[in-house]
């Protein structure tokens, strides 16, 4: 199946970089959104060569952002914006997961966690409204986890500094996706359905990627031991190319906001609809995580309503100083 579509990807793990290079494969316009460039300017030239003889040429672009900087990420967005072009998907890779690493925080003062699976896609997915607009029906895919099942989410303590609860990688990590669930559940429920934009999380499963560069070198070993649970590269984008590219899709996430539903949609590692955990479900806690976001990443709380209403929202980040 050919897409005549422009699909914007966070890149931060393989699995996402195999999702992209199968999209550009189909047709797609993709550009790759990374912190390295010229790591990424490389990895589409073996994609190329790799690829001569197909009757389609690869189109795929990579523009800069560093998810560690909602400065960064709200230049990136008002650089998108600009091009007054459609965006079709957004793909959010969030994947990042510091196993056994002592508590850090980015240059905005936020855990590192929270800020790059949760604070930056949620910034992103915003400030990009208006693209989405334009290239409706489109979608946001949030690519989640299943270690949101474990995840807890104080948001009177969100950056994990008040003492409540003993830091670790786990907590940062599971906590942050349970976090982008709820905040997904909320922005589905606030775009109007003549909106034409599906929000959906999905989980790719254990997936066997770079996130092993992190774990002390017995973990390294186990991890790798592990096959039967854990996928490859490829098997883990497959829920994600088939949250952004199946035509059924909007008209299931549609089915559950009429329904009132109070998560959004959630596709499983073997792409089919899954029920996120018991409080991913919690309401008040998601309208909470909602209005705390929005403080964090510095918007105001009518944000989206502006922005739909063809509104400019400034941000408190990416101003000049």
């Amino acid at each position: 199946m050919k897409y005549a579509m422009t699909i914007l990807v966070t890149v931060r793990v393989a699995l996402i970089c195999k999702a992209t290079r199968q999209l550009a494969q189909s047709g797609a316009h993709v550009v790759m959104a990374v912190r390295n460039t010229k790591a990424a300017q490389e990895l589409i030239q073996k994609w190329q060569v790799d690829s001569e003889g197909l009757s389609i040429p690869l189109n795929v672009e990579v523009m800069q952002v560093d998810l560690l900087s909602l400065d960064s990420v709200t230049r990136f967005a008002e650089a998108w914006n600009a091009r007054s072009a459609p965006l079709h998907v957004l793909i959010n890779n969030a994947g990042i997961f510091s196993i056994g690493e002592p508590q850090k925080f980015s240059k905005d003062g936020y855990e590192q966690h929270l800020q790059v699976n949760h604070l930056a896609p949620a910034l992103l997915s915003i400030l990009l409204l208006p693209s989405l607009i334009r290239g409706s029906p489109s979608r946001i895919v949030n690519v989640n986890s299943i270690m949101h099942h474990v995840g807890f989410v104080d948001t009177e303590d969100m950056n994990l500094t008040s003492g409540k609860r003993k830091f670790s990688s786990m907590v940062g990590y599971s906590s942050s996706k349970l976090a982008e669930i709820m905040f997904s559940s909320t922005i589905n429920k606030r775009l109007p359905a003549e909106s034409g934009i599906s929000v959906l999380c999905v989980s790719p499963g254990i997936v066997q990627t770079n996130v092993a560069r992190d774990l002390p070198k017995l973990v390294q070993a186990a991890y790798h031991l592990i096959p039967y649970f854990i996928f490859s590269a490829q098997e883990g984008a497959r829920s994600a190319l088939f949250a952004a590219t199946d035509p059924q899709v909007p008209e299931y996430c549609e089915m559950l906001k009429a329904d009132e539903w109070p998560v959004c949609a959630f596709i499983s590692q073997d792409c089919r609809p899954a029920n996120p955990s018991e409080e991913a479900h919690n309401v008040q806690t998601s309208y909470e995580v909602w209005e705390k976001t929005l403080e964090m990443i510095g918007l105001p709380s009518d944000a989206v309503e502006r922005l739909l209403d063809g509104e400019e929202v400034k941000c408190r980040y990416g101003q000049e100083q």
